[in-house]
């Protein structure tokens, strides 16, 4: 009988032993040669081996990873069985399958939109570096408050681009048409305007416009600094929880050895 438990320590990075570490570097390598074709306009025939090895492996640890979910979950079995295909990886690690048909047959319609969805292919890589997966960590923890930032900056930059829409009314003396000539123009140059990116590809000429700008510009180092702030803050949290945690086990492990 297959050992359920043996098979989730070895999908888990860091908990099998050697082999979890020879299955480690067997991932890793999937994924760069998954994602190698990418790289390159042709596609060369050594990248067909790339793409047959790399969905092999992608087919099998996506396959591993759902028969042994509900040893990694706190649901109930049948639960955890059901609702593993849509849980985020689970969906990501689909997704990067999905490029599996074009290896099959290049005449399967989905065969070029699949190429692309081979990006998705770098994503399981999240499982295999360790501040990575801190920083997945930190984000689903801290979603509430990245969204309520989000959701600011929308309002701002919608806010931002109707009024530069309705007020830059000057034409441009290139083109001779209006410098935001539709809304889209402006959400644009209100978004790249918050962000402090400035392409420069619009710019406003009028004096309620150049305004506009300069809060705008001001308005974005306090909107934009403040996800770094709290993703800083609570990774440094994460950090040192695990820290805490290593020291205990540690210190429990000692104990033990101590006993006669």
């Amino acid at each position: 009988m297959v050992n359920r438990q043996w098979i989730s320590d070895l999908v888990e990075p860091g908990k099998g032993g050697v082999l979890s570490q020879v299955y480690d570097c067997l991932m890793f390598v999937a994924i760069v040669m998954g994602t190698v074709p990418l790289l390159f306009r042709e596609y060369r025939p050594l990248f067909l081996y790339f793409d047959i090895f790399s969905s092999v492996v992608y087919i099998v640890d996506y396959l591993l990873r759902w028969m042994t979910c509900d040893l990694r979950s706190e649901k109930p079995r049948w639960k955890a069985f059901l609702l593993y295909p849509i849980t985020p990886m689970a969906i990501l690690d689909l997704l990067s399958i999905l490029p599996t048909f074009e290896v099959i047959s290049s005449s399967y319609r989905l065969a070029k939109s699949a190429r692309l969805l081979k990006i998705f292919r770098f994503t399981k890589i999240v499982y295999y570096i360790g501040p990575l997966e801190i920083f997945i960590k930190v984000v689903k923890k801290q979603w509430k408050l990245l969204m309520a930032v989000v959701l600011v900056a929308l309002f701002d930059i919608l806010i931002t681009a109707i009024i530069m829409f309705q007020s830059e009314q000057e034409i441009d003396p290139v083109t001779g048409e209006y410098i935001f000539k539709t809304f889209y123009d402006a959400f644009y140059w209100s978004a790249i305007t918050l962000t402090t990116v400035g392409y420069g590809d619009f710019s406003p000429v009028s004096d309620v416009g150049k305004t506009l700008s300069i809060i705008s510009s001001l308005l974005g180092i306090g909107i934009i600094a403040l996800p770094s702030s709290i993703i800083t803050a609570g990774y440094m949290q994460e950090l040192n929880q695990r820290m805490k945690e290593e020291e205990e086990a540690e210190k429990a492990n000692k104990d033990e050895g101590a006993q006669p």
